[in-house]
């Protein structure tokens, strides 16, 4: 059995006791010592440095994010830029090509012509005829095509009238002799083809009201 001594006053001295570890009051607490207080504070310290640190770290990762952002856009804009301008510079080659072929196709269309006034003649013959058959075919390599046959539907655009008739056989404006073919390189027209052409009689009738032609006689 262990006795503590816990009176305040010494019996001997009559000197008041300081308490210590093994004579404290119950219910007293013991004051936490000084070296406790240091480590807490130090804690709470390197708590708020690790914060404050992923803030930075944050704040960063966020700069960066919207720099590459702008970086991204920025190449893809120069991108977008040079694709066009690889398309335009692509489409005027091909368009100035085309052009020069047009050019050098059209000094040849009498040529062509004169042949074909041969051939309808019976003049082409012999060494001429290899000639122009091959003058021809090269033509046609390079993108030359002829049009213009009797029974095409008359275009102002393609087509052009040296002779006007009425039929009423036709239902629209047809072309019923071609004078001279006309000559054409991929979609552009080099020259449009001289013909001859029919529209239909509109003189035996005359539209009513609703439409319907009345015809007019005795």
């Amino acid at each position: 059995m262990v006795v503590r001594d816990r009176r305040r006053i010494d019996p001997v001295t009559g000197a008041p006791r300081s308490l210590n570890a093994g004579t404290r009051a119950a219910g007293e607490t013991p004051a936490a010592p000084a070296g406790a207080a240091a480590g807490a504070a130090a804690k709470a310290a390197e708590k708020e440095k690790k914060s404050s640190e992923k803030k930075a770290e944050a704040k960063e990762l966020a700069t960066v994010r919207s720099e590459l952002e702008e970086r991204t856009k920025d190449l893809q804009r120069v991108t977008a830029e040079y694709a066009n301008y690889r398309k335009r510079v692509d489409r005027d080659r091909v368009a100035v090509v085309e052009q020069a072929t047009g050019a050098v196709l059209t000094t040849l269309l009498p040529i062509l012509d004169d042949i074909d006034r041969a051939r309808a003649h019976g003049d082409l013959t012999g060494a001429f005829a290899s000639v122009a058959e091959q003058l021809q075919n090269n033509l046609t390599k390079l993108g030359l095509t002829s049009f213009g046959e009797a029974g095409d539907v008359f275009d102002p655009t393609w087509h052009e009238a040296v002779a006007h008739t009425t039929s009423p056989d036709v239902t629209e404006p047809t072309c019923v002799e071609v004078l001279r073919p006309g000559y054409a390189l991929g979609d552009r027209l080099l020259r449009a083809a001289m013909v001859a052409v029919t529209a239909p009689d509109e003189t035996g009738g005359v539209a009513d009201a609703d439409g319907d032609a009345d015809v007019v006689g005795n």
